[in-house]
């Protein structure tokens, strides 16, 4: 089956705080997606020895996003409390707030185009993690939204695409 990309409409949603397990990372962008793989594995691993297989979704956090330094992203797990990690694998947040967001299928890269283009028609500004710095986010994530276990093409995944929107 060939893979169709699929992006639906974007929009701004108010999200609470959510409860995550994750692996951070400093990485640089060539190369960056086998690793994000590995740390996925890995996180994937835990989760099942520690009987967590009903939490999620899993999702990709980055928190500076340029590809011509150094990635620094978390590869995590929403939980529906907070849980303790161990080793690598650490507790912490998505924050609260209003995000911008999109659901793609298909190529991150033309997702990710469209949240910013729209964001950029609409005069949406993200929230920076870093002011001034516009590859900085204090909250930019692609949640999987289609399990893995039933589906393992990732081209063939549901993604939700949200970034955390500045206060005015």
């Amino acid at each position: 089956m060939k893979a169709e990309n699929v992006i639906g409409p974007a929009s701004i949603v108010s999200k609470p705080e959510r409860h995550t397990l994750g692996i951070r990372l400093e990485t640089p962008f060539d190369g960056m997606f086998a690793r994000v793989t590995q740390e996925l594995k890995h996180l994937r691993k835990w989760v099942k020895d520690n009987g967590l297989a009903e939490e999620g979704p899993y999702f990709l956090r980055y928190y500076h996003c340029d590809m011509s330094r150094t990635m620094a992203v978390e590869v995590g797990l929403v939980t529906r409390t907070s849980l303790a990690g161990e080793g690598p694998i650490q507790p912490g947040t998505l924050p609260a707030g209003r995000f911008a967001t999109l659901v793609y299928r298909g190529n991150g890269l033309r997702g990710n185009q469209a949240l910013m283009a729209w964001a950029k028609a609409q005069g949406v500004r993200f929230d920076a993690l870093v002011p001034g710095d516009a590859e900085s986010y204090t909250c930019r994530y692609e949640a999987y939204l289609t399990d893995y276990r039933v589906e393992p093409r990732k081209l063939l995944w549901d993604v939700e695409l949200s970034i955390r929107v500045a206060d005015d």
